[in-house]
């Protein structure tokens, strides 16, 4: 191994926790599309959200201008129990693959919810606490989201109902059980519990669920229970600006080492991640000060951007949400129970949808088997067991550094570590044991689900 110059672990020290969260959209050269009201397909108006989400939240959501918003200081406390989370230079990985690349990635799973999204469900449980609500409800996919809103509503004292999708209700019972630790009740979904979940049940009785079924019932509840507010991990783009954390520390590390990315990668469900990631690289790529290639990497089980439409759509499956234009599947679109988890969501966030049909960044699909080999080659080397989700990210990652070895460039690789994998181990035996089969949907069944131009 070549000597190392740059330390393994780059770790900011405290008083460089990110102050303020980075709002990309007051950068972008195109407004992202209005959300629409899903009654008179209008531009949404502020005070349309209030029934669904807190003031504040609804504020962030539709603010095109505001180019930093200040963390309150509640949020930056809780930030700093396991923030700035470290900055991993992964020089085995690099022997390993005897490539001249450099590699960096983000760690996120330094917290009990062993993932990034505490970033943004500590921020959405302040301000539902600081606006008086007495209850939230949500939904969860692999069960990272919900994870990390329970922890962040016992931390307000604040009583939470999640609804998970089913397939990953039965293949997480370990997850299950984290988020019951924390004091949520937990709901697989489709239910009988809500009016559109026992819609959904009854045209699709053995269905395993999505994500948009979880939202449609998780909506339903929050407009249906006093002093109750809906809050999403994804997506949104207040979201996106609560996870700019990320890209604001990985960014502050890496010029600690004089390091800045050529290529930044990050898996893509919903967005949150990736736009977390790159939103100070994709500033700096708006704004001319460098060029560096943002690559989403996407299950081909779920393929939003790959293979999607760049339409108006309903975020969820019952259509009781908002319309946003996005790259989507169609709101009907049940991905195959395989183990992509959180990344199994029929469309893409507005602002990264809005970005990729501009050309700001890129995108590529990966079949399961393909990115659990990934997962476990990077395990065995740099000692983490990742999530599922983060594992496309490490197969782009991989992939770039292996094209760095052919050309004998010698480029530099971000990617993100969303999180861990410790709760998805029946993925992992399926893999090891060679049970695991991939499916990639049809252009026949994804025509089926399309939503009109």
């Amino acid at each position: 191994m070549a000597k190392q110059t740059i330390p393994n672990r780059i770790i900011l020290p405290e008083e460089q926790i990110p102050r303020q969260w980075y709002n990309i959209r007051a950068d972008m050269k195109d407004a992202v599309p209005p959300l629409l009201n899903p009654g008179t397909r209008e531009p949404l108006k502020e005070e349309e959200l209030y029934p669904i989400f807190c003031k504040a939240l609804a504020h962030q959501e539709l603010d095109d201008a505001t180019r930093f918003v200040d963390i309150p200081e509640e949020v930056y406390a809780c930030y700093k129990t396991f923030r700035p989370s470290p900055l991993h230079r992964a020089y085995r990985l690099e022997q390993l693959l005897d490539t001249p690349a450099r590699i960096y990635y983000k760690f996120e799973g330094n917290n009990t919810s062993g993932s990034h999204k505490l970033n943004s469900a500590i921020a959405q449980a302040y301000y539902a606490k600081a606006e008086g609500m007495r209850g939230l409800t949500t939904e969860t996919g692999a069960g990272q989201w919900g994870t990390a809103l329970a922890m962040a509503c016992a931390y307000f004292h604040l009583p939470l109902t999640v609804y998970m999708v089913k397939g990953s209700y039965e293949q997480k019972p370990y997850r299950r059980g984290i988020i019951q630790t924390f004091g949520a009740e937990i709901i697989p979904s489709p239910s009988d519990t809500t009016n559109v979940g026992r819609a959904i049940l009854a045209e699709h009785p053995t269905t395993t669920g999505s994500l948009g079924c979880a939202i449609s019932e998780a909506v339903e509840k929050a407009v249906t229970t006093p002093d109750t507010r809906y809050v999403l991990g994804s997506v949104l783009n207040q979201v996106l600006l609560h996870q700019s954390v990320i890209g604001l520390e990985a960014a502050a590390a890496l010029a600690l080492v004089d390091e800045y990315p050529d290529i930044v990668i990050g898996c893509a469900g919903g967005g949150s991640n990736l736009g977390g990631l790159a939103a100070p690289f994709l500033r700096d790529k708006l704004t001319g000060k460098a060029a560096p290639r943002i690559l989403a990497v996407e299950p081909a089980s779920c393929p939003s951007f790959t293979r999607g439409k760049y339409v108006y759509d309903f975020c969820d499956t019952g259509k009781v949400t908002p319309l946003a234009k996005m790259y989507t599947l169609g709101s009907g679109f049940i991905p195959a129970a395989n183990h992509a988890g959180g990344l199994r969501y029929h469309g893409m966030s507005p602002i990264l949808s809005k970005l990729y049909h501009d050309g700001w960044l890129e995108a590529v699909s990966y079949e399961q088997t393909a990115v659990f080999d990934a997962a476990t080659t990077f395990a065995k080397v740099e000692g983490i067991l990742p999530a599922p989700e983060s594992s496309h990210a490490i197969r782009g990652a991989i992939d770039e550094a292996l094209k760095c070895k052919e050309s004998g460039e010698a480029k530099t690789i971000l990617f993100g570590l969303t999180g861990t994998g410790y709760f998805d181990m029946m993925a992992y035996e399926q893999f090891l044991s060679r049970t695991m089969t991939d499916h990639v949907p049809t252009d026949e069944e994804l025509a089926e689900n399309f939503p009109e131009d």
